[in-house]
């Protein structure tokens, strides 16, 4: 069976024998079943195209975050991610049973959950910017979270509480190496790079770098006029994106340098359309500039 609307389903969860029960009248699927949510246990769970541990990976959701499971099937769950609608399999070792409403995200670029309220105690696990917590209550520099452990409380804000800039966001990942599908400090990819810098500034913000086209911002007339440029733009490429720190320095994650770099915008534009093709469009985003 296919779909009746041709729905995108990396943002909708239906198979032929399978759907989520809000997509009822929408698709045609065998069966329609409601979620049960559960969130990250891990650091960060790679969220796959197939049930398969050597599938492509398609993004990563981070600690904390949660996932929406219409299926599990031996080890693997089949679900949706609550934070940016993206579907596919993810471990169902890397998952577990909520913990409560989130309180606070990860707000430096990497820190860790200790076992113990004492910086010198084993540390337990790392965690990104953006991963989500649950906290319970304060224990001298740190908070305590709900299912035990200890994270610096100056390394986290409350869950509404956003920065006003996310090109200072994006520049906090400069070296951080490239990962196809990844979204975390130790690794993350174009659009990733983007996502992370937008969510930490409560911008709503799709996984891919077509859906970002699609969705962020206001396209300008122009897309071969570089010279209109500002902080705060997006310049996309079929496939690729980055972000204008100032009117001539791009800010990116690439596979040519393989990591985030600043880069002169008219030299990225020369070498990028040999391999990806010219510039697609350049987004302005209101609260760019």
């Amino acid at each position: 069976m296919t779909s009746r609307t041709g729905l995108d389903k990396r943002l909708n969860p239906y198979r032929a024998d399978l759907a989520a029960a809000y997509l009822r009248g929408e698709v045609d699927a065998d069966r329609f079943v409601e979620s049960e949510d559960f969130q990250v246990a891990a650091p960060r769970a790679p969220l796959l195209r197939r049930a398969e541990d050597h599938a492509p990976m398609d993004t990563e959701l981070l600690y904390g975050e949660t996932f929406r499971v219409y299926e599990t099937t031996g080890d693997w769950c089949w679900g949706q991610s609550a934070q940016d609608d993206y579907v596919g399999y993810v471990s169902a070792n890397l998952l577990r049973p909520s913990q409560g409403s989130v309180t606070h995200r990860v707000v430096a670029l990497r820190t860790f959950i200790y076992p113990e309220a004492d910086i010198k105690s084993r540390l337990a696990i790392p965690l990104s910017m953006n991963a989500k917590l649950v906290v319970t209550g304060a224990a001298g520099k740190f908070v305590e979270l709900a299912g035990g452990g200890y994270v610096i409380s100056s390394h986290l804000s409350k869950i509404d509480i956003y920065a006003s800039d996310y090109v200072a966001v994006a520049e906090e990942f400069l070296g951080v190496p490239y990962l196809w599908g990844g979204r975390d400090a130790r690794g993350l990819d174009c659009s990733g790079l983007v996502q992370m810098s937008m969510e930490r500034c409560g911008i709503a913000c799709l996984r891919d770098t077509d859906l970002q086209e699609a969705t962020l911002g206001e396209a300008l007339a122009d897309p071969t006029d570089l010279s209109v440029l500002r902080r705060g733009d997006l310049i996309f490429w079929r496939g690729h994106v980055g972000i204008m720190v100032d009117g001539e320095t791009m800010l990116h994650t690439n596979a040519t340098h393989m990591r985030t770099v600043k880069e002169p915008i008219a030299e990225a534009v020369r070498r990028i359309d040999k391999s990806d093709g010219p510039v697609t469009s350049i987004r302005r985003l209101k609260t760019s500039g």
